[in-house]
């Protein structure tokens, strides 16, 4: 992967940003509403993991669900004690930290002091025995969970927040602390990571949580499953040594960013600085992630047959350590009349779309299937199991059979398990949020004239000739970027 040209003065073993862009540049010329979409590949490599210059990189809020729901099975609150323990456990010396206990209020359960505390041998063992002997009881308002977690983030100098979120109900006290008024308040503070247990909790709201809070929703079937589960995000969690990644996408004269928003590896909301084209990301460590870029522009008075730059696209990380750049990136557009160059699209947003509709046929299932449509419920996760195998996204067809056997998945054909219940569908809701990488690699071979795509797997991936014209085209391409001419199957 390109990552731009080294700074003046880098260090061996320095961290480096790259950015590729994945686009199809032919629009129709004829006014209306054109819109170019595009996929930005962003990745962070070298944090190694190493901690932060100013000193502790992250500060950490455990949030337990201690509602009088917990305390049937038993082993739910005997589960979330010993993840909170497990989580604990993995935090570094130094560390701040604490432990919030959540019902219709927020209390914290350590440390017994405004602040919070430092992680070592003896704040470690004291903070085990306090969640060991925490009882639960009382209803839910996950916004008084959130506010007081912000206010104890707000004391702290780490350059990361993180909430890690625990709940086995539905928000049912919101009108004491209204949660959208909470996110709001939140957003940009700290990164919550969200997990539902048991049979009560409600997937969509995880999904809002975390959305706005840039962080991923799952959940756990079996309760001893929690405890490992947490240790994996922290594991994953503490690699991250970068607190802020911008995304910048300076629009040319007659063109408008739409939105930018997260499509990889779980979606979020991403809203711009200001006004401005300045989107930021939040802790990042070795690791890739996608977006997807909506950009409108009116062909009117524009030249035709040849391109032209939308936009700019570039990263930043403001302050803390240095980071190798790459360069900005060009999104282009080509203004054609032909309908057989401009009815295309780009391989890696039709995925990412078809993703989206996925989520969406999830979503109505869902409803149907509340409103006891268990006919609809079916047939809309048919429409599931057909986007996921025209996608050729096996992880989402195995999240899918435990909901209906599939009899033919290309065209959708499937039978609801009779014994499927409310719960099965928000366990599909997290994990439907949790999206593949895209099509195979191999999608784009960078920003070139005339290629017709920009970026792609990294590395540039395998070409193959197209038929009709002779030029190179992606192994995984649907169609020939230079003539439009569309491949038949791929083996």
């Amino acid at each position: 992967m390109e990552t731009g040209t080294p700074r003046t003065g880098e260090a061996a073993g320095q961290v480096a940003a790259g950015l590729e862009i994945s686009q199809w540049k032919y629009l129709p010329g004829e006014a209306g509403d054109p819109q170019m979409h595009a996929i930005l590949s962003v990745r962070v490599d070298g944090t190694g993991g190493d901690g932060h210059p100013g000193g502790p990189v992250l500060a950490q809020v455990l949030v337990m669900d201690c509602s009088s729901s917990m305390t049937w099975p038993v082993e739910k609150l005997h589960a979330a004690q010993r993840a909170a323990v497990a989580a604990i456990r993995k935090l570094p010396d130094g560390t701040p930290f604490a432990v919030v206990r959540g019902n219709e209020q927020a209390a914290v359960v350590y440390p017994d002091t405004p602040r919070m505390a430092r992680a070592s041998a003896r704040t470690r063992s004291r903070a085990e025995r306090a969640v060991r002997e925490t009882v639960a009881g009382g209803g839910t308002c996950i916004g008084a969970w959130l506010d007081l977690s912000r206010r104890l983030l707000t004391e702290q100098d780490a350059p990361i927040g993180h909430v890690l979120l625990l709940t086995d109900g539905k928000n049912q006290h919101d009108e004491q602390m209204p949660l959208a008024r909470v996110l709001e308040e939140c957003a940009g503070r700290f990164v919550c990571d969200a997990w539902g247990i048991g049979d009560g909790w409600d997937g969509r709201e995880l999904l809002r949580i975390t959305s706005q809070l840039h962080g991923s929703a799952s959940s756990v079937r079996e309760e001893e499953a929690l405890p490992s589960e947490y240790e994996q995000l922290m594991n994953r969690l503490l690699t991250k040594t970068v607190p802020e990644l911008v995304v910048s996408v300076t629009a040319m004269p007659g063109c408008t960013v739409r939105y930018l928003k997260q499509v990889f590896p779980t979606e979020a909301e991403l809203t711009a600085e200001d006004g401005t084209g300045r989107f930021v990301t939040r802790a990042w460590g070795d690791e890739t992630r996608r977006y997807q870029l909506c950009l409108a522009a009116d062909p009117t008075g524009r030249p035709r047959g040849e391109d032209l730059q939308l936009a700019v696209v570039a990263v930043d990380v403001p302050g803390g350590r240095e980071v190798r750049l790459p360069p900005p990136r060009p999104c282009l557009v080509h203004w054609t009349d032909d309908p057989a160059l401009s009815r295309h699209t780009d391989a890696q947003v039709e995925h990412f779309e078809q993703h989206q509709r996925l989520g969406e046929a999830v979503a109505a299932a869902t409803d149907a299937h509340r409103r006891g449509q268990r006919d609809l419920a079916e047939q809309q996760l048919g429409r599931a199991v057909r986007l996921a195998h025209a996608m050729g996204a096996d992880e989402q067809l195995t999240r899918l059979a435990p909901l209906v056997r599939i009899q033919d998945a290309p065209s959708g054909r499937v039978a609801l398990r009779p014994e499927v219940t409310a719960v099965d569908f928000q366990h599909l809701i997290t994990a439907s949020s949790h999206s593949t990488y895209g099509p195979a690699s191999g999608t784009g071979t960078g920003v070139g004239t005339g290629s017709g795509a920009a970026g792609g797997a990294p590395g540039g991936g395998a070409t193959v000739p197209c038929p009709a014209c002779s030029r190179k085209a992606p192994a995984a391409a649907r169609f020939c970027p230079a003539c439009g001419h569309r491949f038949g199957a791929r083996p």
